[in-house]
């Protein structure tokens, strides 16, 4: 099992030493980056201006509304019938005269609205501001219009044609400001990829840990390193794996005490038996001899699951083919079906053991054993097949408690001692994965393994 890689820390380019902690570090990248936007905000502006405003005098647009259309394009007309309602000011009252006074009609016939009447928009929020000095106009422009303005005016009919400004969202200025915008945002795009990685690796590493115990309790220690916040939880890990370790050492340690000081009273009570009449004799020696062999059985369980080992990669396919033919070799109706090989990282022994517990029992209380293997979304499936008798919905629920064995199919002349199972699915949860068993349709059982790959 390869160790866990050191958590890497932030770039030089963000002048972050190691021992900040992340919340700083998240924090300064958070405030550079706003500061780096403001930056760019004012180049916009030093570089690209706000263009002037167009002016329209009172003149156009009377010469505007006799022509009946815009040359240049940048006024539209419209026919409506009753212009925008809104309190006149001395100023627009003004522009309304003068226009009325060149179209040679009532003044009552115009209706003149400046933008600063309107409320905030969308578009007027994108409008570039008025140059200095246009907020408030001088003499000279008296009879000047700018910026968002409506001249409604009244014809014989009763209908209004309106004079506005065209709307143009995305004028040349604001084009360049966009694409100002988006070079600015792919230029940062890389670095901000590389700081926000930086930043959140030592998290990513510290999920692969919790990964890796998951798959192997006696995996390397996490490095200690890099943000104190993830170094104090890197820690806290390491302590919560010893433990786990230790609690798991206990336990089976305990089992094998037991179990092997068990065989001294099975001794003495055989001894004792040699006096005894021979159908008690007998009958007493058949439960010493099956206890002595669960006891071996138990010690040997014991030594499996606590052995040290360092995993390797290996393909699964080749001890599967190893399994059944060793089987086969033993008199066995094996059929491996044909496949691709996978491969994963594992302990070749206990896989090969778990195999070989599966096939066996298969063969042992059915007679032959079908051996399925495929990969599917990052996990290797191992499906062993038979058509025996099959298992009540009751036992499938305790196929696996050690030294269970159903006895309503499987009966003590098969052999064995109930750990088959047991060892199978412990070496499955060894390697992060789990077992399973169920009832095929027609009749027989399906034993199912799944390992990471």
């Amino acid at each position: 099992m390869t160790a866990i890689a050191e958590p890497v820390p932030a770039p030089a380019a963000a002048g972050l030493p190691k021992s900040w902690p992340l919340f700083l570090r998240i924090f300064t990248t958070m405030l550079v980056t706003v500061v780096l936007v403001q930056v760019l905000n004012f180049g916009a502006f030093l570089l690209m201006p706000p263009p002037a405003p167009v002016i329209f005098t009172t003149g156009r647009i009377a010469a505007l509304m006799r022509a009946g259309h815009d040359p240049t394009g940048l006024l539209t007309i419209t026919t409506t019938r009753a212009p925008h309602a809104v309190d006149p000011n001395p100023r627009d009252l003004a522009l309304a005269r003068s226009i009325a006074f060149d179209l040679q009609i009532p003044a009552s016939a115009v209706v003149v609205v400046s933008g600063h009447h309107r409320g905030p928009t969308i578009v007027s929020a994108f409008r570039p501001p008025l140059a200095p000095g246009m907020g408030r106009p001088r003499r000279a422009m008296d009879d000047a219009l700018f910026g968002d303005f409506t001249v409604s005016i009244r014809h014989a009919d009763g209908s209004w044609r309106i004079v506005e400004p065209v709307e143009r969202l995305l004028s040349p200025w604001r084009m360049r400001i966009v694409l100002w915008f988006v070079l600015a945002a792919l230029a940062i795009a890389p670095l901000a990829w590389l700081v926000s990685r930086r930043i959140a690796k030592p998290i990513a590493l510290f999920a692969a840990a919790a990964d890796r115990l998951g798959r192997d309790p006696r995996a390397e220690p996490m490095a200690l390193s890099g943000p104190s916040e993830i170094a104090e939880a890197a820690a806290a890990f390491n302590v919560m794996q010893e433990r786990l370790n230790r609690y798991v050492e206990d336990r089976t340690t305990l089992i094998a005490a037991v179990a092997h000081d068990l065989r001294t009273p099975l001794m003495r009570l055989s001894l004792r038996l040699e006096k005894a009449p021979d159908p008690i004799r007998l009958a007493g020696e058949e439960d010493i001899r099956e206890m002595s062999e669960r006891i071996g059985a138990a010690m040997a369980f014991v030594r499996e699951m606590t052995r040290h080992v360092r995993r390797q990669r290996l393909d699964l396919r080749s001890l599967a083919e190893s399994v059944a033919s060793d089987a086969a070799d033993a008199g066995g109706a094996v059929t491996l079906h044909p496949g691709a090989a996978i491969g994963m990282e594992g302990d070749a022994p206990s896989l090969k053991a778990l195999l070989t517990n599966l096939v066996s029992n298969a063969v042992n209380y059915a007679g032959s054993a079908e051996i399925t293997l495929r990969a599917a979304r990052g996990v290797a499936i191992i499906e062993v097949a038979d058509r025996g008798p099959g298992m009540v919905p009751a036992d499938l629920a305790r196929a696996f408690e050690p030294f269970f064995r159903a006895e309503r199919s499987r009966n003590r002349d098969t052999g064995g001692t109930g750990l088959g199972l047991a060892s199978v699915r412990a070496v499955a949860r060894a390697h992060g994965g789990d077992a399973t068993i169920e009832n095929r349709d027609g009749g027989g059982l399906l034993a199912r393994v799944t390992l990471p790959v």
